[in-house]
């Protein structure tokens, strides 16, 4: 017998708010069956001190009570015991939501706003138990301890703004957004040479508006055996791509589209698809805070140089420092068949001047579903 209070929300689970113990669908029993506590202890061979605690909860109805009920009340074995299952089952969520609601600090280090206005949590800070269990199924972990193993350490490469130190939790629940969206995404299975034979073909796409390239792009991946999903910037995250790998036939390029300007997004998704190429599907990468070339980590170096060189092949480098116009930088990106942004922001690293041809660049943002 179980009362609730409230439905399934936003495709979570319904769970009962209180179930009763067995013993008062015993009580209920008895009396259509005309017989009181005493005469079922007599009947059934039961002591009468024991059917009382059954009727109060404070015994465990085992699998051997069970059948003597059904002998006695006509009731089948198996519906007692999925009445003491499902009665066991309470006590222990009842249990665990009171462990989990001491844990306060890691819920502080959640974005629960966020996750409930994506209809990813329902419970509000009012219930912390329930809250962060919610939380935990969010991300698939058992526990506290599981999510750090899984998630505090992820296995993802970020290109993040120097200027900030990324929060735990927020890119955590980035990541976990980034892998329910690849999981349904349909892909043939990776391959490489397959892969290395299309960036031409995706970096042509560059010059086209982000709803032309967009959906062209993510297909071309798909067909490569790449999810490329785009999972707008969690607050606090600060990241601009990931990538792992979440079988070992489909790697995984996760976008913020953080800046919303043509060249960094062309540059964070060649820097993850270099990942893809260049580093082992077992590999952890982990980068906090971009810093300066001396003290980043290697294969963030290599997947830089391989955006660089594949958005401006190195025969074509030397001609940079003679771009000193808009006109210029329009030709010389028409003829390399790139956004001219892409160049422009070239040239803005390399001359360490963020004033240059800010007309050039494209601002967009790409809407997830289109």
């Amino acid at each position: 017998m179980t009362r609730a209070s409230s439905s399934a929300h936003m495709g979570i689970p319904f769970v009962a708010d209180e179930v009763l113990p067995p013993g008062e669908t015993l009580l209920e029993t008895l009396e259509a069956l005309s017989l009181n506590q005493a005469q079922l202890a007599t009947r059934s061979g039961l002591s009468a001190k024991h059917i009382n605690q059954l009727v109060k909860g404070a015994a465990t109805l085992s699998h051997e009570t069970a059948l003597a009920l059904e002998k006695v009340t006509g009731v089948k074995a198996r519906f007692w015991n999925a009445l003491e299952s499902n009665y066991r089952e309470h006590l222990a969520r009842l249990a665990e939501e009171a462990k989990l609601s001491e844990e306060q600090g890691w819920l502080n280090a959640m974005p629960v706003s966020q996750l409930r206005s994506e209809g990813f949590v329902s419970e509000t800070r009012r219930n912390p138990g329930k809250l962060v269990k919610e939380l935990l199924e969010f991300f698939g972990v058992g526990s506290i301890e599981a999510w750090r193993v899984s998630w505090a350490e992820p296995a993802a490469s970020f290109l993040q703004s120097a200027a900030f130190e990324a929060e735990q939790g927020a890119v955590a629940a980035w990541l976990r957004l980034g892998e329910k969206a690849a999981q349904d995404l349909a892909c043939s299975p990776f391959d490489k040479d397959a892969l290395v034979s299309r960036l031409p073909q995706i970096r042509a796409l560059s010059s086209k508006s982000s709803t032309e390239f967009w959906p062209r792009v993510q297909e071309i991946c798909a067909e490569v055996g790449v999810a490329l999903v785009l999972v707008p910037e969690i607050t606090g995250a600060r990241a601009s791509g990931a990538t792992r790998w979440i079988s070992p036939t489909k790697a995984v390029v996760q976008l913020s589209n953080r800046g919303k300007r043509d060249d960094k997004f062309w540059f964070a998704f060649f820097h993850e698809l270099g990942h893809v190429l260049l580093h082992g599907k077992r590999e952890v990468f982990l980068e906090k805070n971009i810093g300066d070339a001396a003290t980043r980590p290697k294969q963030e170096e290599e997947a830089n140089a391989f955006a660089r060189r594949l958005l401006i092949p190195a025969e074509h480098e030397s001609r940079l420092p003679s771009l000193l116009a808009e006109g210029d930088v329009r030709a010389f990106a028409l003829e390399l068949g790139i956004a001219p942004g892409i160049v422009a922001g070239r040239l803005q690293r390399d001359r360490n001047d963020y004033r240059l041809f800010t007309k050039l660049f494209r601002k967009f943002e790409i809407v997830r579903g289109h």
